[in-house]
């Protein structure tokens, strides 16, 4: 069976310069009242000026070409600001996933119209995406897709709907998975298509679904005869499926994977070390320990993705470990601290905990199940022997 190589990355020292300007930037944005830390902050966490200002610092597309609004700056640069923002529990879920993936899926697969249309509102923190991939009947089974968009004149005509949607009550665009041909049973992969679906067209109906805690950043979405123009077919029709899935590295690779709960983490280590509590300490270290590792992994995922080194088995595993080691940061303090969750706690490590216990179920669900993301590691391995 062969092994999975994940390249080790050395950050270069002026790496360091850059962690300093944006600790000093979100330390000001938290001690101004601007922002409040939270856990899951890039899912949960939105702020549309927060957004904007993180965009006129160059932060967002940071890797694009200047011609689309980017810094041409690198991926461990990338990392770097995204990690700092994740482990600050800063509001970025406005424009997370149009800077993770939907950015990078148009420079690959995009019409220069497009690039120019969307790069550059993109990085400026305006323009938001979401995802529309799974739907009622198709989770885990993404194949079984039924959304479907039809030819007519000069564009398409997309019904169907798409479930556990990220931000489509805040965001102005949304990849869309659909079929634009029948499945055949020599291929299910086969007939499907990436359309853009502008989000206030007629036909677009965004119904909430809401968590437990009561916030709302989930949802349902119907398309009843929306018209899609060609222009806004993303790569080429029937290629649907191939993008989509090299589309999910970026989606399954990157510190938000592990740095969800990481603020109830930092939180519970300073109590710790306040109190002196060798033996607390002790157990934080083993996850923190875990943590680094996965770090690492991420890291070098970023790298193999900037040199376009094919990753998605990688970061398959990534996913499935960091977000198990998520779930298992509210457990640890639980049994290190006595603490009383709470979502209207005044006590930040009470609220971050509630935050964290409220949120865990759906880490190792989204972004694909872990049942899914072994299979996909296990027959990645051996297909590769």
């Amino acid at each position: 069976m062969k092994g999975l190589h994940i390249p080790v990355v050395q950050l270069p020292e002026k790496i360091e310069d850059l962690r300093k300007e944006i600790r000093q930037f979100i330390s000001y944005e938290i001690d101004s009242g601007a922002i409040e830390p939270r856990c899951d902050s890039w899912l949960s966490g939105f702020s549309s000026e927060f957004s904007k200002k993180i965009g006129e610092r160059g932060w967002i597309g940071m890797t694009w070409p200047t011609k689309y609004g980017g810094k041409e700056r690198s991926s461990i640069e990338r990392f770097i600001v995204t990690e700092e923002l994740l482990a600050a529990g800063a509001p970025v879920s406005g424009h997370w996933i149009a800077d993770r993936q939907s950015g990078p899926l148009f420079l690959k697969c995009g019409t220069e119209e497009q690039k120019l249309f969307f790069l550059p509102r993109i990085a400026k923190g305006e323009c938001y995406f979401s995802i529309g991939l799974s739907e009622p009947n198709a989770g885990s089974d993404l194949a079984g897709i039924q959304s479907r968009a039809v030819r007519v004149d000069k564009g398409w005509l997309l019904n169907g709907s798409k479930i556990w949607t990220s931000g489509a009550h805040v965001s102005h665009y949304m990849i869309t998975l659909c079929r634009t041909s029948p499945q055949t049973q020599e291929n299910r992969h086969a007939g499907m298509s990436q359309l853009v679906v502008d989000l206030s067209a007629p036909g677009v109906t965004i119904r909430p679904i809401h968590l437990m805690t009561g916030e709302h950043h989930f949802n349902e979405v119907f398309f009843e005869n929306v018209f899609i123009p060609d222009e806004m077919v993303v790569g080429e029709i029937g290629n649907g499926w191939a993008q989509g899935m090299a589309e999910l590295a970026y989606e399954r690779s990157g510190p938000e994977r592990i740095l969800s709960t990481y603020p109830l983490l930092n939180e519970l280590t300073n109590e710790l070390i306040e109190k002196g509590d060798k033996k607390g300490l002790n157990e934080v270290s083993r996850v923190i320990s875990r943590l680094w590792t996965l770090r690492n992994m991420s890291l070098g995922i970023a790298k193999m993705l900037e040199e376009g080194v094919p990753s998605n088995i990688i970061a398959s595993l990534v996913k499935d470990m960091g977000t198990k080691l998520e779930q298992e940061i509210a457990e640890i303090t639980r049994l290190v601290v006595t603490v009383m969750p709470s979502i209207d706690s005044v006590y930040r490590l009470e609220k971050l905990m509630a935050q964290s216990i409220l949120q865990s179920p759906g880490f190792t669900l989204r972004g694909g199940t872990t049942e899914i993301l072994r299979g996909i590691v296990a027959k990645g391995v051996i297909n590769n022997e």
